[in-house]
């Protein structure tokens, strides 16, 4: 039998490895699994643009590169278990397949809230059909909207849903400010004043108890046992990867599937992880394991692997430096955007104003040992552009100790 290569999961991740390993000179099969009926698709404007009605899963749909036009893609299959020392994949329809190489590009899934009351009504933001959904909702006369969770998602979505005309729209987090995790209190606290001054409420420092309404959700009951009226409920809350199906093997699945320096699963060459699934070490920080969900490293990490594998596949074994990505994100809300570069996560204890002002366009950087570990933009196109203008900077900079 012709040697193949299985990729489970077909979302950018699994279409960006599908690329790379025929860049990478794989000329066997390839097999994509995807439990969604979609082709791969852009997330980011699920809870922007298609939320709003400006973007059609069309103009979402990436077009597969012409050197991966012959890749097997496997729609609305679920891989449901994996049998690393034979080699197979399950799926939930009952077949097994067989692999030489395998690449894990499983994602995440939302983290839903456990706690009593109505399900009706409660809505979750990964797919084009979730954001599809939560729209017919949004766009409901005097809807009064609670969105649970101050992160990315949960901040953008509150957006769209003050630009779209929503009667109410209430952000609730245990936390203090929205998003400071990722940005550190600086930045957060300019972030809560822009949002409250474009309409959006916050219910901070307070967890969700439970949900009023009996068929569907009519409340959300607050820690201290005050209920915030609510006719939709964005559930906004973190994710959890999806790594059942390798349960089994062996491997470390605390967080994401764990890696080496090369993206290779459990010591085995014949198994890497790509996405934001994968927790990997950078060499260009501390070399501590960790998962990154940002835009640009399923394409980072798919470039890797995909040489890792073929070398172990063909017998060429190519000298790799270690895997030592530079992150980016930005978060589009409201009229105005956060870009980062680098990893401010690990700066937050240094943070420094390096152009602008807090109460306007703002430039910041988060420093470790006195080193500019990332740059954050807060602003308009000019206070991006200021952003990254310190990539070639953050590039050259020496890898941190841990």
């Amino acid at each position: 039998m012709a040697a193949s290569i299985v990729v489970v999961g077909a979302s950018m991740g699994g279409l960006r490895a599908a690329e790379q390993l025929r860049a990478a000179g794989w000329t066997g099969r390839i097999t994509v699994i995807g439990d969604e009926p979609h082709m791969p698709y852009n997330r980011p404007p699920l809870s922007k643009e298609v939320l709003a009605g400006k973007a059609s899963f069309d103009s979402l749909a990436f077009t597969p590169k012409a050197a991966a036009a012959d890749v097997e893609w496997r729609l609305g299959a679920k891989a449901v278990a994996a049998r690393l020392d034979e080699r197979t994949v399950s799926l939930d329809d009952g077949s097994v397949l067989p692999y030489d190489g395998l690449v894990v590009a499983t994602g995440m899934r939302p983290r839903r809230l456990r706690c009593p009351g109505p399900l009706a009504g409660r809505h979750t933001v990964r797919t084009i059909d979730d954001a599809q959904g939560l729209r017919e909702e949004l766009t409901r006369p005097g809807v009064r909207v609670v969105v649970v969770g101050a992160g990315f998602i949960g901040c953008e979505v509150a957006a769209t849903a003050v630009a779209l005309g929503a009667a109410e729209v209430t952000v609730v987090d245990p936390l203090p400010l929205p998003m400071v995790g990722p940005l550190g209190e600086l930045l957060a606290g300019a972030l809560l004043e822009r949002h409250e001054a474009r309409g959006v409420r916050f219910a901070l420092g307070t967890g969700v108890a439970g949900f009023a309404g009996d068929d569907r959700v009519t409340g959300v009951v607050l820690g201290d046992g005050s209920v915030l009226p609510a006719d939709v409920v964005v559930e906004s809350v973190g994710s959890l990867a999806n790594t059942d199906w390798l349960d089994g093997n062996g491997l470390d699945l605390s967080d994401g599937v764990l890696t080496d320096g090369h993206l290779r699963v459990g010591g085995r060459p014949d198994v890497v992880a790509v996405g934001d699934v994968a927790r990997f070490p950078n060499a260009r920080y501390d070399g501590i394991p960790r998962r990154v969900e940002h835009w640009c490293i399923p394409t980072d990490t798919a470039k890797h692997a995909a040489k890792a594998l073929v070398g172990h596949l063909t017998g060429t074994n190519p000298e790799l430096a270690h895997f030592a990505p530079l992150p980016t994100f930005w978060s589009d809300q409201h009229d105005f955007r956060l870009q980062s570069f680098g990893a401010p996560v690990l700066g937050k204890d240094d943070v420094r104003v390096l152009d602008g002002d807090p109460d306007g366009d703002v430039l910041v950087g988060y420093h470790s040992g006195g080193q500019l570990v990332g740059v954050v933009a807060l602003g308009g196109h000019a206070a991006a552009m200021g952003a990254a203008r310190y990539r070639a900077q953050l590039l050259k900079q020496p890898a941190l100790t841990a």
